[in-house]
């Protein structure tokens, strides 16, 4: 079992870890037990009342949330004539067709996000699939778009994925502990909004079970699940 060391453990020991607090308490908290001397990110773990085995109740999508994530996106985009030109001016870091297919085979990887349009997709995926993974661009997470400028500056301004992992937990980001605890707050709530509605049709009983948030190197605050399903369901 993983130690902590003296510091961790001290702010643990400053509130009550077994305690659900609402989601203006837990913010504080994590941005109070923000002690690095860089600026965190704020994670949130949100354990789903699904089956992540069962196709019918996958869980992923994409939110745009309203102050952004705090994070300096880089992004390439695989796009030719016109496209390349819109990416260009929507903010791409790296923009190209072929040649930027032979960059990142040859072991490019300084981006985030990779984008692209739908008629460079079977390119991409002959010559990229292995290599990109996880990266790959895709229409579910928005990634794929005929309107690529769009798609980056969606990014840019704070668009993130969340997607449900083999343990029916998603796991993604909702700021910086420089936000204020109000910013964090809302963000929190768009995610927790974008989640309730994606919720599968065929899940039952409880689907918020559970809910932490975190800063990068503090302890987990837990959230009322039925409190913050509330504000999201009538935000």
């Amino acid at each position: 079992m993983k130690k902590h060391g003296k510091k961790y453990r001290g702010v643990a020991a400053s509130f009550d870890g077994t305690k659900l607090y609402d989601a203006i308490e837990a913010t504080r908290l994590v941005k109070t037990n923000a002690k690095a001397k860089f600026d965190e990110t704020i994670e949130i773990h949100i354990r789903l009342g699904v089956d992540p085995k069962k196709s019918d109740q996958n869980v992923r999508g994409t939110v745009l949330l309203p102050h952004g994530t705090g994070r300096t996106v880089r992004v390439i985009a695989f796009a030719r004539g016109d496209k390349a030109g819109e990416a260009t001016a929507a903010g791409a870091d790296f923009v190209g067709d072929a040649d930027l297919i032979e960059k990142v085979k040859a072991g490019f990887s300084d981006f985030d996000v990779a984008v692209a349009t739908p008629d460079m997709m079977p390119a991409i995926g002959k010559e990229l699939g292995r290599v990109l993974a996880q990266k790959m661009p895709n229409p579910k997470s928005g990634t794929v778009s005929p309107n690529i400028g769009n798609a980056i500056r969606d990014i840019k301004a704070g668009k993130v994925e969340y997607r449900l992992d083999k343990t029916g937990i998603v796991h993604t980001i909702v700021g910086k502990a420089s936000f204020g605890e109000e910013q964090l707050a809302e963000n929190v709530a768009t995610l927790l909004d974008a989640l309730v509605r994606a919720k599968p049709s065929a899940a039952k009983g409880t689907y918020l079970r559970s809910i932490t948030l975190a800063s990068t190197m503090g302890p987990g605050v837990k959230v009322d699940p039925n409190r913050v399903k509330a504000t999201a369901a009538t935000s």
